[in-house]
């Protein structure tokens, strides 16, 4: 698989603080890669660093071997603009033509489960639809890289269980590299390729699911991870460990 991000010994401070030691971490095209690990551990801040709203202190990020260009994707919808011009937004900023933008839109919303949904207003949708909407105006510029941090974390179980189905189902049919932040253990392992467990600034494990839950790196990968993950027997199943 082709090299689409490399981060080579990254540093970071705040007042101090040591953040990220050292961080080296490469992703492949159309990955699933989750940074897992609990609130301070480092992992927002090497995503912030990728998307270029931090600088690191020290060591290189490298997008297709040049300097990195990320996507962070938050909500931020438009509230005066409906579910349709949303999507569309930075298809107009591109100035493509109407024809095909709106069948950018169309696709992208029916990917995302909103079809029919083109002329609701944002403030008449749910949590987990405005959650769609946001990422089918990031998916609809085709970027080769999504970075989300903790998207799902405003949502409730049985929705957040859905969506964590929806977004793999999307990332597989569009071939986009996802970089995913998440405290939570059982939706790291429902969806990733890879987990980069971390934790006091460091990487403790960097392995597919199937491996940390049979080889956990050391005591802290076996207590956050693999003793956490016991509590929910249900989502081992998926890996037939238990």
């Amino acid at each position: 698989m082709k090299k689409i991000i490399e981060l080579d010994n990254l540093t970071k401070s705040f007042d101090g603080q040591v953040v990220l030691k050292g961080i080296h971490l490469d992703i492949y095209e159309n990955e699933f890669v989750t940074l897992l690990g609990p609130s301070g551990c480092g992992k927002t801040t090497t995503l912030r660093i990728m998307a270029g709203f931090e600088e690191p202190e020290s060591g290189t990020v490298l997008f297709d071997g040049m300097n990195m260009e990320g996507v962070f994707q938050k909500y931020a919808l438009f509230p005066h603009m409906d579910v349709y011009d949303n999507v569309a937004f930075g298809l107009h900023i591109k100035k493509m033509p109407d024809e095909i933008i709106d069948h950018k839109v169309r696709r992208m919303l029916e990917l995302v489960g909103l079809k029919g949904f083109e002329e609701r207003n944002i403030s008449q949708l749910s949590g987990g639809q405005q959650q769609r909407v946001a990422i089918a105006r990031a998916l609809v510029n085709e970027p080769k890289v999504l970075l989300l941090d903790e998207p799902l974390g405003a949502l409730d179980l049985k929705l957040r269980k859905t969506m964590q189905i929806e977004l793999k189902k999307i990332q597989q049919e569009v071939g986009i590299t996802f970089i995913y932040v998440t405290h939570d253990q059982e939706e790291a392992f429902a969806m990733s390729d890879r987990i980069m467990v971390m934790n006091a600034s460091v990487i403790h494990q960097l392995d597919t699911p199937e491996n940390i839950l049979r080889s956990p790196a050391d005591n802290y990968v076996q207590e956050f991870v693999i003793d956490n993950l016991a509590e929910k027997t249900a989502s081992l199943l998926k890996y037939n460990i238990v």
